[in-house]
Formats: structure tokens, sequence, C-alpha cells
């Protein structure tokens, strides 16, 4: 017999559907915030105009500028007290150091064309008596934003893969285990619930690894300017930037709908290992999508995943019927493996 829609599943659509408009509701009221704080400076009044022009035009190409706040992520920065072209000169200088963790502010920009190591010294102070100068290059090695979405930004990139690697690792030895003691285990792709949610959450990983690394290829100034002025906002930002936010709000939306359905069809073991192999599955994702894209291989793979991954939800995974006798799933008709009664 064919299947009926079932109430229940309604009611797990309608949950995603409320989760996200309140989560699209949400991000709008963000577009009223604007975070200027950091340019406040620039439109100081005792400023000349040729003086805001430089500091704007600073922005523009290194997106940040006066009143910046940094915190020290390495273990120290060495400061000069003195000017830098004292330094230059060969004079007497002075210097301090700052430790990690240490808040900093940018209190002043100078361009030296004469230096020759970094023409660009920015001055930092710690509190109001403490001031110093570092070279630009220097200095943005070892600091990060003041921000909590740029600070996860840093960490992340620094120690992603040794995480996924070891998520994979973990998952690998559970699915062995699994596939030793029953030889059922459930996977995305392969032997999967009947659900398009993992599916889909899986593309949507790629599709953003993806754009991620086209982002970083394409319009490296972009993510510059979002790294440093990050905001969870999409409609706020550039139309790439605005498209990669939204695929972020998309994963999360779909990853509650995800856990929503596994618990619905599955026991708690079973579902707690499932997903963890969708977690697998996302991992190796972003991972083979982020780093071939960088080298063009990435599109042309990504369309092959998305029929592949389609392909084997609709044609394999899908569950079409429903046994007539005691309400059994059934991907095809004939007789049931849960009573034993035929379908036809």
């Amino acid at each position: 017999m064919e299947k009926g829609i079932h109430i229940s599943s309604v009611s797990r659509f309608a949950k995603s559907l409320m989760v996200m408009v309140c989560v699209l509701f949400m991000a709008s009221l963000t577009s009223c915030y604007h975070k200027s704080a950091n340019l406040g400076i620039v439109m100081n009044d005792t400023l000349t105009e040729h003086q805001r022009d430089s500091l704007l035009s600073f922005r523009a190409k290194h997106h940040y500028s006066r009143n910046f706040n940094f915190i020290v992520k390495s273990d120290s920065i060495v400061l000069l007290r003195q000017q830098p072209e004292e330094q230059m000169s060969n004079l007497v200088i002075d210097s301090f150091v700052v430790r990690k963790d240490d808040n900093i502010v940018v209190a002043d920009i100078k361009i030296l064309p004469a230096d020759s190591i970094d023409s660009v010294w920015v001055q930092v102070a710690k509190d109001q008596e403490t001031f110093g100068w570092v070279h630009e290059k220097t200095l943005l090695k070892r600091v990060v934003p003041d921000d909590p979405i740029s600070q996860f930004i840093s960490t992340f990139s620094d120690t992603h893969i040794l995480i996924f690697l070891t998520v994979i690792g973990i998952i690998a030895v559970c699915y062995t285990l699994r596939f030793i003691m029953k030889r059922k285990a459930r996977l995305v792709h392969f032997h999967d619930i009947d659900s398009f949610y993992p599916t889909l959450l899986a593309l949507l990983v790629s599709a953003s690894a993806a754009l991620y690394a086209s982002i970083q290829m394409f319009a490296p100034d972009a993510w510059q300017e979002f790294y440093y002025n990050p905001t969870l906002n999409p409609f706020s930002v550039e139309p790439l930037l605005e498209i990669f936010l939204i695929s972020v709000w998309a994963m999360l939306i779909i990853g509650l709908a995800v856990i929503e359905d596994v618990r619905y069809q599955l026991p708690f073991g079973e579902a707690i290992l499932y997903l963890f192999g969708l977690l697998s599955v996302c991992a190796i994702d972003y991972i083979v999508f982020s780093i071939t894209t960088l080298y063009y291989v990435g599109y042309p793979l990504l369309l092959v995943y998305c029929y592949f991954a389609i392909y084997r939800h609709f044609r394999r995974n899908r569950v079409r019927y429903v046994c007539g006798n005691c309400g059994a799933k059934l991907h095809r008709k004939g007789r049931c493996p849960q009573c034993g009664a035929l379908n036809e």
C-alpha cells in the first residue's frame, strides 16, 4: 500500500520551519546593529581632512584602524617605547613586552617607506600609560581581533584538521566495532534512515566548504574584512559572504532537524552512533572540498557528489511504502520483513 503523510512527519517539518523563521527573524533584527567603535577616532574633530582620508584609506586596505582592539595570542610581543625613526637611526632604544591574553588597542599608525623590513608601524596601548611601536607584520601574526567570532575563526583555522582527524579516527573505530558486532550499522548515503535531512546536511557542508575556499581564492579582501569586523547577520555583508553566512545558519537549522528525525526513528544508542557517523562524513566532506576547491578539482567533484548523494537517497534509502498489517516501513512491495505479511 502507498505510504501516506504521517502527522508526526508534518509536525517535525513544522517545528523545523518554525525554527528557521525564528532564526531569520532574529538575524533581520541584527541588521540594525552597526559596529562603528573601531572607526570612531577617524571622525574625530581634531583630525585634519588629510589625516581622515589617510586613515580611511588605510582602514579600507588593512581592515582595521585607530581604536581597534586586539588580544595577544602568542606568548609575547616586544614593543618599542621610542619612535620607530629612532630605531632606524640606530639610536639607543628601550622596549617592553606584552603577554598572552593581554588586551591592546591601536593608538597610532605610521607609514615609513624607508624601512626595508616593513613600512607600516603600529603603536598599540596596553593601558593609558603604556604605549609601544611594532611592525604591522609582527603584530598581526601574534594577535587576534577582540571579537568572539574572530577568535573562533583563528582557533578553528589553527586546529581544525587535527580535530577532524581525531573525530574521524574515533568514528572509524566505532563503526568497525559496530560492523563486526551487527554488520548493520546505519550510515548516511549507504544504509541511511528515511529522512532527507542527513543527506541535505552533508551536501550543505560540502557546498559551504567549496564556497569558503572560493572566497579565499577569489575574494580574499572580503574574507579579511569579515575576519576583522565579523557579524552573524548575513544581510549586512557582501553577496559571497551573505551566501556563506546563510549556509552556516542553514546548517544549524538542518542539524536540529536531523537530530529530531534521528531521535524519532532510531533507538538512543543507534541514534548516537548514527549522529557520530554523520559528523564524520561531514568532517570528511569539509576537508575534501575545502582542499580540492583550492586546485579547482572541487567544483566537478561537488557536482558528482551531489548526484551520488541524491541518487542514493531517492533510489536506495527513501521509504515509499508501509506494511498494511503492522505498519513497518518498506522500500518496496512484497513480504514484510517484520511480520511476514504480503504487500502487493
